[in-house]
């Protein structure tokens, strides 16, 4: 098992046949490094944790959680928002923690492009400009098949980037609580039962 103070992830983790445990575990890594200037390799992360945690010692006041636009990059969001949830939570209460929007397609003709993030967004251009042998349509993969300017137009630009901002209702924090345990906790049985018992309302799979 690989443990960061108390957090750990199966010495194996794979997502469309890919294992990318270790890759997980240098963001977390460079997470803890980053946002608060503490080596959670060094010992000393327990320092940063739990009631512990100073969030006057943060170093940034917007961490942006940046993965593919796809139910892989959404499994490794969850996995990250789920560390901070249980660790950091303070992060999340202070609105700090935000999720990247980058977009799903690019669409050219005429040698003008849009982006839509979203089907429905492709659609809607697609009705504007019209439906031809002109269009290009790319449907992006991930975030590695944009170039450098694609990419900082699209999803780092501070002018252009779509945020979204992770919220926590105070009201609802049991509820929140019990889904995270039920969902990505460590027993098997209360995430079938979720699963079989909710199966039937997920739209546009992933598969």
């Amino acid at each position: 098992m690989f443990d960061f103070a108390g957090f750990e992830l199966p010495e194996r983790i794979g997502f469309g046949g890919a294992d990318v445990t270790g890759g997980i575990n240098r963001v977390v890594h460079n997470f803890v490094f980053v946002a608060h200037g503490s080596d959670a390799a060094g010992g000393d992360a327990a320092f940063i944790f739990h009631d512990d945690f100073d969030i006057s010692k943060l170093r940034y006041h917007k961490i942006i959680i940046m993965t593919d636009a796809d139910v892989d990059g959404a499994h490794i969001a969850t996995l990250l928002l789920t560390f901070i949830y249980r660790f950091m939570p303070e992060l999340i209460k202070k609105g700090y923690v935000y999720l990247a929007q980058p977009p799903l397609y690019r669409v050219e003709k005429n040698k003008k492009f849009w982006y839509a993030y979203s089907d429905e967004e492709l659609n809607n251009i697609l009705q504007e400009i019209g439906r031809d042998n002109n269009n290009k349509i790319q449907r992006y993969k991930g975030l590695g098949e944009m170039d450098a300017e694609q990419l900082w137009d699209t999803t780092m630009d501070p002018e252009k980037r779509i945020l979204l901002r992770v919220n926590l209702d105070e009201d609802s924090a049991s509820e929140i609580d019990l889904t995270f345990t039920t969902l990505m906790g460590d027993q098997v049985e209360p995430r079938r039962e979720f699963i079989e018992a909710n199966a039937k309302y997920v739209q546009n799979l992933d598969i």
